[in-house]
C-alpha cells in the first residue's frame, strides 16, 4: 500500500526521465507544459487522503471568504511529507535551468541551481512559510484567475498535479491559463490533465520573442467550475511565503 508520508524511491528517476527538452520548448512557446502521468492512482489517492490530517498543515483557506472563488485549500507545514518534498526538490533543478534562460533574456540575475540554496534566499528575505498545498473542489466550486505570489521573491514556474480522475471522480473543473499580451486581447487555454499528471506553468510573467525583441506577457491561472464530483490537486510552488 502506498504511504503518502513515505518516500517513493522511484520518484526521482521518474522526474529525471521526463523529456525536459520538450518541457522547455513548450514553456518557451506557450507558457506551460504537461508531464504525462507521473504519479500512479495509489499515490494520488494517498496524497488526497492527507487532506483530512490537519496536523500536516499550517493554514486552511476557504476561497469564498476571500473572494478567490469557491472551494478550499490547505498549505502544508514543515516538515513537508517526503513525497511532496521530493517533488519540490526534484523538479527545481531542471526548472531552474529553464528559468535562468528566461532570466538571461530579460537581463536579470540567475536562480541558484539547487532548491535548498534558493530557499535560503527566501528565508533571508523573510519568506519562511512553506507553500506546497492541497486543493479540494466539490460540485459548483471554481478558482478565480490568480497568481501565487507571496513576497518579493517568486520563482517563475510552478507545478500542479491532478490527483483525481476526470469523468470518474469529477466533471468540469478544467485547468485554465490566461495570457495577457501587451496592447492585445487576453488569450486563454484550457489544459486537460490525466490523473497523476502535472501541468508546469509560468507563475507571473514570461519572456516572448517579438519582431522588435523580447517582451513580457503576464500569466494567470485558475480552475473552471466543477459540474459534479470532487477534485483534489497538489500544488508545488518553489518559493516560500512571508
Amino acid at each position: 500500500m502506498f504511504d503518502a508520508l513515505s518516500l517513493d524511491a522511484d520518484l526521482s528517476a521518474r522526474i529525471a526521465g521526463l523529456d525536459w527538452a520538450a518541457v522547455r520548448s513548450s514553456l518557451d512557446e506557450r507558457g506551460y507544459a504537461t508531464t504525462g502521468p507521473l504519479l500512479d492512482s495509489e499515490a494520488c489517492a494517498g496524497l488526497s487522503a492527507l487532506y483530512g490530517r490537519d496536523s500536516l498543515f499550517r493554514s486552511h483557506i476557504r476561497m469564498s471568504r476571500h473572494g478567490f472563488g469557491s472551494g478550499e485549500y490547505k498549505y502544508f507545514a514543515n516538515p513537508l511529507p517526503p513525497v511532496v518534498a521530493k517533488l519540490r526538490e526534484g523538479f527545481y533543478p531542471p526548472l531552474a535551468e529553464i528559468a535562468n534562460g528566461w532570466q538571461q533574456s530579460l537581463g536579470r540575475d540567475p536562480y541558484p541551481a539547487q532548491h535548498r540554496d534558493y530557499l535560503r534566499l527566501c528565508h533571508a528575505a523573510g519568506q519562511r512559510k512553506p507553500t506546497p498545498l492541497l486543493l479540494k473542489y466539490e460540485a459548483g466550486d471554481y478558482n478565480c484567475l490568480h497568481q501565487d505570489l507571496y513576497g518579493d521573491l517568486a520563482f517563475p514556474l510552478q507545478a500542479a498535479f491532478l490527483l483525481s480522475r476526470p469523468s470518474a471522480d469529477f466533471e468540469g473543473g478544467e485547468f485554465v491559463l490566461v495570457e495577457q499580451r501587451p496592447r492585445m486581447q487576453s488569450r486563454a487555454e484550457v489544459i486537460p490533465l490525466q490523473q497523476g499528471e502535472a501541468v508546469i506553468f509560468a507563475v507571473n510573467q514570461r519572456p516572448v520573442q517579438g519582431s522588435r525583441g523580447i517582451y513580457r506577457v503576464t500569466m494567470r491561472h485558475g480552475v473552471s467550475r466543477l459540474r459534479g464530483g470532487r477534485r483534489f490537486t497538489l500544488g508545488v510552488i518553489f518559493h516560500d511565503a512571508a
